[in-house]
């Protein structure tokens, strides 16, 4: 069975895009107590759909170093500009929300910092150490960029043991130029790379969004490059149009396409795999991690 298909189902979203929004207060007390402690998420910055869901269930995906990012990615919806200088205060308020939320599984990931000689890998490891100190049972994902590929920067985070080292490959090779223009696609995979040589008992994680012209063998060869770099878990999501002015959506893929690739995905070999229109590289985070 193949999926090369590129057509688009049409400016209207499918009918299984169509989310019901949950009902209850959990969701505004969540983005006020975000808001009063001047957090952000990627929930929020980033348009997700499945905001409502994941705020209902107290749980979010925090995004340190601003709302401004330095790259300005033709797919995401986060804003682009210059960001200042980092709040160092910032991983201390993160982990008391954690604590005051009493999460046991948190995702932190980050606007892209190129303008920070590290490209903020040592505030990602500030924030898992005051997480740590104030609740040392809760399960750490990172969801980091791509660091232009220091090494040094890469080890930083190694050095911190987060429980899921995460990086989204986001799509195919050949369409880098037009969805990822200043990233790298070997880069993404030998930043995963890295991670394993340095600790190989480190699970990894990365993610792909599909909809954007990719073919079934482009997908393959993704997952097959993935798995090569020792990549364990996966996440396969319907790219989204946040805007006019971002990338086009070229096909809507069926929910029963996406449970083919997540069946190609464990067959191939990797550990977990979620894969579906509205998955994104942290919805659920945790029950991939138990899977």
């Amino acid at each position: 069975m193949a999926y090369d298909k590129e057509q688009a189902v049409g400016l209207k979203k499918p009918p299984w895009l169509k989310k019901t929004i949950p009902s209850g207060h959990t969701h505004e007390d969540l983005s006020a107590m975000l808001n009063g402690e001047e957090l952000h998420t990627v929930c929020q910055e980033a348009k997700c759909p499945n905001i409502w869901e994941c705020f209902s269930r107290k749980t979010a995906t925090f995004m340190i170093m601003g709302p401004l990012c330095t790259r300005n990615c033709s797919f995401c919806a986060v804003g682009y500009g210059p960001s200042g200088i980092p709040d160092l205060h910032e991983p201390i308020r993160v982990a008391e929300a954690v604590k005051k939320l009493k999460l046991e599984y948190v995702v932190i990931t980050s606007v892209t910092r190129d303008d920070l000689l590290d490209g903020g890998a040592s505030i990602f490891a500030e924030t898992v150490e005051a997480i740590r100190q104030r609740m040392p049972d809760t399960l750490i994902e990172l969801l980091i960029p791509d660091f232009k590929g220091d090494k040094k920067a890469i080890e930083t985070i190694v050095r911190v043991f987060p429980d899921v080292l995460n990086h989204n490959i986001e799509t195919v090779s050949r369409l880098y130029d037009s969805v990822r223009p200043e990233a790298e696609y070997r880069r993404s995979l030998n930043l995963l790379k890295l991670v394993k040589m340095s600790d190989p008992s480190m699970p990894t994680k990365s993610g792909i969004m599909l909809g954007l012209g990719e073919s079934s063998e482009e997908i393959l060869e993704t997952f097959q490059d993935l798995l090569e770099v020792e990549c364990n878990l996966l996440t396969i999501g319907q790219y989204l149009q946040p805007s006019p002015e971002h990338l086009p959506v070229k096909r809507f893929i069926h929910p029963e396409e996406f449970d083919y690739w997540r069946e190609i995905g464990l067959k191939m070999g990797f550990a977990g795999v979620a894969s579906g229109p509205f998955v994104r590289s942290s919805y659920q985070a945790r029950q991939l991690y138990f899977k």
